[in-house]
């Protein structure tokens, strides 16, 4: 099987967090993606296609239990709050 951009997004920004964790909102999903393609030099797809890509493994944008991770995690919250830097 051929691993797909969003598959390697999948793998390398995103892990399962605990069950209490409330999960991912979907702008963040998004904001996280947008950090992964920028670190990976690859252009963002639309939201839409995350989402379409993210129900093909399961995965319900709106109610998940997914947590950050990786270098883009990173990116993402530098990026979202500035004053931390």
């Amino acid at each position: 099987m051929t691993t797909t951009h969003f598959d390697r997004f999948l793998s390398e920004a995103l892990a399962t967090g605990r069950e209490s964790d409330t999960g991912l909102g979907k702008d963040e999903l998004y904001g996280l993606y947008t950090s992964w393609c920028l670190i990976n030099q690859d252009r963002p797809q639309p939201a839409r296609s995350l989402w379409a890509a993210l129900k093909e493994h399961r995965i319900n944008p709106a109610d998940n239990r997914l947590t950050m991770t990786g270098p883009a995690a990173m990116d993402y919250i530098l990026a979202s709050a500035p004053n931390l830097a």
